[in-house]
Order: structure tokens, then C-alpha cells, then sequence
């Protein structure tokens, strides 16, 4: 004897409302971003949403027109890297015929819409999903998303995503040891790092990648020799150095946790008639077209920036139309490029 399975029925406003044991607008409200609901009516409504996997009918016709906008998040268009990430991205999408549309959310803006709000906007207007560059997207904004349906990727993140986010960065743990070896290749033992955001995930993989080159060849790490706590820009550099020379012994070479931080350094070593590499070596991260330019050339950790932003787009338009992904975290190969800025020390250090 055999026994038919009844087809499971789609859910409704109605069926989640009756689940959630509140009315049916009070579900429209909440599904349309609304913000008059209690916060645990909210959160049994969303729960109840989730479980029951209910679709607005906006995002039904999304899915189907999916992959045809892509929304990308940053906070600033401001450096070589975060252009070298959007080529990547728009060089991808003109070969997939997406539109890409740039969202600059500016540090600090108080004016932004809710995550519920947000999300359900997006939902709206149909865009097939969203990638988010080295912004620090909270894990109830990413909810907010998950809840819909609406893939987002997240490159190089500032703080760690869910396991089930898919997120796109280099071999940063990696990438810092092979810059600081580099250093001690050549002689140098009193190495400074100067970073960027202190928790940042690819600034701590940095970091311990350079805390690990030192230990494996018998150097104490000192702590007056690491800076961070500022962002990926000249300014972190510019501080840092400032930091650097009020010691009563300087680095002979300082690892950046980025080329644009390395900038700054220089900039501010040529005001304080500091020479790179003569008296001090300088090694960046990211490996842009910015530091290949500078006087001298920065020796830099190259992360492929254009297929990191590929790889994000490509993901995006996978889960849009259904697929899987194959990791839910894509970490791309690092490689160290010798150029001007570094060089010995001009006397050599005892181990």
C-alpha cells in the first residue's frame, strides 16, 4: 500500500499570521519594513516568517527577474583599492549584461533606513542582490536580508559574517608573514607594523601573520612596534609614522597593513627627511596601481582586487538564481612584489 504525499501548500500572510498568533496586517507591516510593531511581536512575526519560508510576492518576482541589478555597499569610493575591487566587479558584469549600482553610505551616517526597511526596499525595486566591500555590516542587517531571500556577499569583512554569508578575501594570514620574511631576508630585525582597523579580520590575519614570521625566526615581538586602530587610509600611515618617531629607537622597515597606508608613511618620512629604503625599508599590502606609481615603487602583498570583485559578483548571480554555493568563503591567493622601497639596512643587525 502506498500513500500520496500531499503537496506542502505555499504560505501565506494568513498562515504566518495564525502561526505567529497576531493579525495578518500586523505580518504586512513587519514584511514591508513597517516600524510600528513591538519589538516581540517583531521578533515572533520574523521567526514565524522564517520557519514557514513564506515569499512576499515582491520577491517571487525578483527571483525571476534576478540578475539583473546589483547593488554594491561601501562607506567611501576613496582609495586604489576599493576602484580595483569595483573594476573587477563591472568588468564581470558587462560580460553578464547586470547593471551595477553604486551605493556610497558615507562613515557614520545616522540618516540611514532601518535593516528591515532597507532590505524590503531592495526587495522592492528588484535587484537580483547585494555585495558589500570592507564595510561593517551588523549581523541584524545581514538577517534582514537572509529573511528575504536576497543573496549578499560580503569582500574583505570587518567583522566576521555568519557561517551561511558568503564572504570573498585573500590569504591575508599568509600575505603578511611572506611580507615580513621578506623584510628579514634582507636583514632587517626591528620591523614595525603599522594597520588599520584594529579588529578588522584581514588586519588581525595580517598582523598575525607578521607576529608569526618574527617568532619562527627567534624575534621577540615588541609592542611599541605595532600601531593600528586606524582605517586604511594616508592618515593611518601619516600617525603612525609619528608614532615611530618618538621612540628612542626607530624600525629599520615597517610592514603597512595596506598601499594606502604605506603612503602615508612615506609622505611623512620625506617631511621628516627620512629616506625609503636608505633609512628605512616600507612594504605595503593590496599591490595597486597607486603604489606601483609612488617614488620610490612600494614593495607590496598583491591581492588579485579585480577577481575578488569577479568572484563576489559571480557568487551574487549563483545564489540569485538558486544555486548553491559551492564554500561560503572564497580566499584567493596572495603574492609578494619587490620593488624600490625595500632594500638591507644600511648597517647590518645582529639576530
Amino acid at each position: 500500500m502506498t500513500t500520496k504525499t500531499q503537496p506542502r501548500t505555499k504560505p501565506t500572510l494568513a498562515s504566518v499570521a495564525r502561526q505567529a498568533g497576531v493579525s495578518a496586517p500586523t505580518v504586512s507591516k513587519v514584511v514591508n519594513g513597517r516600524e510600528d510593531v513591538a519589538p516581540e511581536t517583531r521578533a515572533r512575526i520574523l521567526a514565524a516568517l522564517e520557519q514557514s519560508g513564506y515569499q512576499s510576492p515582491q520577491l517571487r518576482r525578483a527571483t525571476v527577474e534576478a540578475g539583473t541589478v546589483v547593488e554594491v555597499v561601501i562607506d567611501v569610493l576613496d582609495s586604489a583599492y576599493m576602484i580595483e575591487v569595483l573594476n573587477g566587479i563591472l568588468q564581470y558584469a558587462a560580460g553578464a549584461d547586470v547593471e551595477i549600482l553604486v551605493s556610497v553610505t558615507g562613515r557614520g551616517n545616522s540618516s540611514l533606513p532601518s535593516p528591515e526597511r532597507r532590505a524590503q526596499r531592495m526587495l522592492d525595486e528588484g535587484r537580483a542582490g547585494m555585495i558589500v566591500v570592507t564595510s561593517a555590516f551588523s549581523e541584524q542587517q545581514l538577517q534582514a536580508f537572509r529573511r528575504r531571500k536576497i543573496p549578499v556577499v560580503v569582500i574583505d569583512p570587518l567583522n566576521p559574517p555568519s557561517a551561511d554569508v558568503v564572504s570573498v578575501g585573500a590569504t591575508n594570514w599568509a600575505g603578511g608573514k611572506a611580507a615580513t620574511e621578506h623584510l628579514l631576508d634582507l636583514g632587517h630585525r626591528r620591523i614595525a607594523y603599522i594597520g588599520g582597523i584594529e579588529n578588522a579580520e584581514c588586519n588581525q590575519a595580517r598582523l598575525h601573520g607578521y607576529m608569526a614570521a618574527l617568532m619562527a625566526r627567534g624575534i621577540t615581538v615588541d609592542p611599541r612596534y605595532i600601531i593600528s586602530g586606524g582605517r586604511f587610509r594616508r592618515e593611518s600611515g601619516v600617525a603612525g609614522f609619528q608614532e615611530l618617531l618618538k621612540l628612542d629607537q626607530l624600525p629599520t622597515a615597517v610592514f603597512a597593513g595596506s598601499d594606502t597606508i604605506a603612503l602615508g608613511v612615506l609622505s611623512e618620512a620625506g617631511r621628516h627627511g627620512v629616506r625609503i629604503p636608505e633609512d628605512i625599508s616600507l612594504i605595503g599590502f593590496d599591490g595597486t596601481k597607486q603604489g606601483a606609481e609612488s617614488v620610490p615603487s612600494l614593495s607590496s602583498v598583491a591581492q588579485p582586487l579585480e577577481e575578488m570583485g569577479r568572484a563576489a559578483l559571480r557568487s551574487v548571480l549563483r545564489q540569485a538564481h538558486g544555486e548553491f554555493p559551492d564554500s561560503h568563503r572564497v580566499e584567493l591567493a596572495t603574492h609578494l612584489i619587490v620593488r624600490d622601497s625595500t632594500s638591507p639596512p644600511a648597517v647590518a643587525e645582529g639576530e
